[in-house]
């Protein structure tokens, strides 16, 4: 056993940056992220027995990932308004980080307005996911995968027009 749980404490470590990702797209709040973490770890561990390296660890560790964050989001009933939103402004005298940051934050916020799938969506592509892998893992043809992505998109921009920010 001791064996199997340094496998897997090793390919989480390898892959911790997709756990982080996906919580900060589902969630806001630095708690609630820090909850879904440790959910998506907990889920990861106890399916780890049914990944037959049929697919790469990153891939299995998306899927498990995402619906985990699906069912918590959905158990929870977690609402995006229930975090303030806050103001962000365009100061010229920021220097490239804190505008990237800025953007980031205007981004990430932009993303809580999505819905689950549009969200999931989002992230594969982020993690650059082609059109055939973000379809394997939603379920969903290629082609539904395109359009919604091309939507999606779409949609972000307009929620990051209506914060009156533009990058």
């Amino acid at each position: 056993m001791k064996e199997r749980e340094s496998e897997f404490l090793t390919l989480i470590e390898k892959n911790k940056c997709i756990i982080y990702k996906v919580s900060r797209m589902y969630m806001d709040d630095p708690d609630d992220r820090n909850d879904l973490s440790q959910e998506i770890v907990f889920q990861l561990w106890k399916s780890f027995d049914s990944f037959k390296n049929a697919s790469q660890f990153s891939t299995w560790m998306y899927r498990v990932a995402i619906n985990t964050a699906l069912v918590y989001f959905k158990k929870d009933k977690r609402k995006q308004d229930r975090v303030p939103l806050e103001t962000y402004h365009d100061i010229a005298d920021e220097q490239d980080a804190d505008q990237k940051e800025e953007q980031l934050a205007v981004f990430y916020k932009a993303v809580q307005e999505l819905n689950q799938v549009e969200k999931a969506l989002i992230f594969l592509f982020l993690e650059g996911q082609s059109h055939r892998d973000i379809a394997d893992n939603l379920g969903i043809s290629e082609v539904n995968a395109r359009v919604k992505l091309n939507r999606t998109k779409e949609k972000i921009q307009q929620i990051i027009k209506k914060y009156e920010y533009e990058f």
